[in-house]
């Protein structure tokens, strides 16, 4: 029988059960992320007429809204009973999704302002729901499997993001834009994320809660936000976790509005980069869930996140080509490394979190790294929407002029628009970065050793499918045939001995 309360205690079997209905959930709550959010959210926003701002607004939404973790915390803390606050917000916050289905078929200011905040609540109590179910998974999972039972996952929301990316793209390149079936894309998408949804939050009370340990006394807002930044190391991390934030979503929020209007790429085409990416990060992910098991988190990000900024970096390069094919191809290259790479970071960072939280206390530690999370997170895209028209106004060139007998060589550089966003963010990932080196975590290897570990991880995958690798099997091939040959015939020798002393104590 399903109950939405705690269990004084959580045996083992059942343990296993909730931890793969945990994997299993995944392809459910999936589904509705990658119908509702990302780039279908902010395709759906510009179908609508959406400003620069209110895609700003609506990408830093998300963010903003993790500040409700503050009452969280006290609610969660005061009933302890985390499986009742996630299912309850997930059931009702994911209902506003089908009102966010119906503003598909109208136009103006109403419909755009109905969808913002229908966006909002969903958010809002996505992140009260969020408080409550980190904490509840820091208690289900144990500490030395948090890594693969999260990268499986990952999986399972890579997968099915795929596979729904796919079909969206496709609908939306049959659809003309500004048309009646558009309207009725958009509004299927979120109606079958609704439902999606409901159904995810049905398996989600089937999972055993443990109940929390005794407080106590009465709860202290202000002491629990203030341990997490007393906790030296934690600070440190939260220090990163300020910069890095800020820097990623100053520009990835508007790639979807550079590609379209900048680039003057059909939205189809984003959403074919978005499963490219997808692709990439399903690829990735099983590695670096198990690199981050057998070494540290830290040691992964290391190597993932200046991966990471230097394809934001890159996206530069796609204002400077004049040939199109050439320009879809490197973005298409780019958002390959960026999947890849978000997938180590979104990984590792959560894991991260956790695994420096203390164990059956971590509500007020996962909190504050949401709230850092949410004030730079939701900053950021609502700074870069504001200032979109100063940039769209401004202009920079550099010219990179190489002379000789054979000639002369220039290469010119021109900032525009979005472009300034991509090499700000690089400057400020640069400092995050920084900011990553100064936090202490168990386990953590060298950049370097990781890397080898990385090489080595993907030469043995290449080996089973490289040419090189076949051929140099079917040069061993002979040599093994030659070995079972003497096997073979040494074990006929000795089965003729045998049988042959066996005849003899039969004659006697």
């Amino acid at each position: 029988m399903v109950t939405l309360f705690p269990q004084a205690h959580v045996s083992d079997a059942e343990r296993e059960h909730g931890l793969r209905l945990l994997v299993r959930e995944a392809a459910l709550s999936g589904g509705t992320a990658a119908l509702t959010t990302g780039v279908i959210l902010t395709a759906f926003a510009l179908h609508l007429g959406a400003s620069n701002t209110m895609v700003g607004v609506l990408a830093s939404a998300p963010f903003l809204a993790q500040l409700l973790q503050l009452p969280a915390i006290l609610l969660v803390e005061r009933l302890r009973t985390r499986k009742r606050i996630a299912v309850v917000t997930s059931l009702v916050g994911r209902a506003m999704l089908a009102v966010m289905a119906v503003t598909a078929f109208f136009s103006g200011t109403v419909p755009l302002l109905l969808f913002l905040a229908a966006q909002l609540v969903v958010c809002g109590l996505g992140a009260i729901g969020t408080c409550a179910w980190n904490a509840w998974l820091r208690d289900l999972a144990p500490e030395d499997r948090l890594g693969r039972v999260f990268a499986k996952r990952t999986a399972w929301l890579t997968a099915i993001s795929l596979v729904l990316g796919l079909a969206a793209a496709l609908a939306l390149h049959l659809t003309p834009a500004g048309s009646l079936s558009r309207d009725l894309v958009f509004a299927g998408m979120f109606a079958i994320g609704c439902v999606t949804g409901l159904i995810s939050a049905r398996v989600v009370a089937a999972m055993p809660e443990p109940e929390m340990p005794a407080t106590d006394g009465p709860v202290q807002l202000k002491r629990l936000l203030t341990q997490p930044f007393r906790d030296r190391n934690f600070a440190r991390l939260l220090g990163f976790v300020a910069s890095w934030q800020f820097a990623i979503n100053l520009a990835t929020p508007f790639f979807t509005v550079f590609i379209v209007r900048q680039l003057r790429f059909e939205v189809s085409f984003v959403m074919v980069l978005s499963v490219v990416s997808q692709v990439a990060n399903l690829l990735a992910l099983r590695s670096w869930g198990v690199l981050s098991d057998r070494f540290a988190n830290k040691s992964v990000m290391a190597v993932c996140a200046p991966a990471y900024i230097f394809a934001i970096v890159a996206m530069i390069g796609a204002s400077q080509f004049e040939n199109r094919t050439l320009v879809a191809a490197w973005l298409l290259a780019l958002h390959m490394l960026m999947g890849a790479a978000i997938a180590g970071v979104t990984l590792t960072s959560t894991n991260i979190a956790l695994k420096l939280s203390p164990k059956g206390s971590a509500t007020a530690y996962v909190a504050a790294n949401a709230m850092v999370t949410a004030v730079a997170a939701g900053l950021a895209p609502i700074l870069g929407g504001l200032l979109a028209d100063f940039f769209a106004r401004r202009e920079l060139e550099l010219l990179l002029r190489w002379s000789g007998p054979s000639g002369t060589l220039s290469l010119p550089l021109v900032l525009t628009n979005w472009d300034f966003y991509f090499l700000i963010a690089g400057l400020l990932g640069l400092y995050a970065i920084h900011r990553l080196s100064l936090v202490a975590e168990h386990g953590e290897i060298e950049r370097r050793e990781m890397v080898n570990q990385l090489l080595s991880e993907t030469r043995r995958g290449i080996r089973n499918i490289s040419s090189v690798a076949g051929l140099r099997a079917a040069t061993d091939l002979p040599a093994s045939l030659l070995r079972d040959a003497r096997l073979r015939r040494r074990l006929r020798r000795a089965r003729a001995r045998r049988d042959e002393a066996r005849d003899k104590e039969g004659r006697h």
